[in-house]
């Protein structure tokens, strides 16, 4: 276990590079739009599965 902790910081040190700032907020940007883009697809999915579960059981009632 110990190994595998030395291996994983040299693996940090020597061979991961950290992307630039402009990179960066061009990338959280992206994860943004991407972020707000699900959530509305989920919130409308949602909705619509709202709506058809009343239409069923208003039709059953009813």
């Amino acid at each position: 276990m110990l190994t595998y902790f030395k291996e994983s910081y040299e693996e940090l040190k020597n061979h991961v590079t950290l992307p630039s700032r402009a990179e960066a907020s061009n990338l959280m940007v992206i994860v943004a739009v991407f972020s707000i883009v699900f959530a509305l697809a989920t919130w409308g999915v949602d909705s619509l599965f709202s709506k058809l579960i009343q239409l069923y059981f208003n039709a059953l009632i009813g």
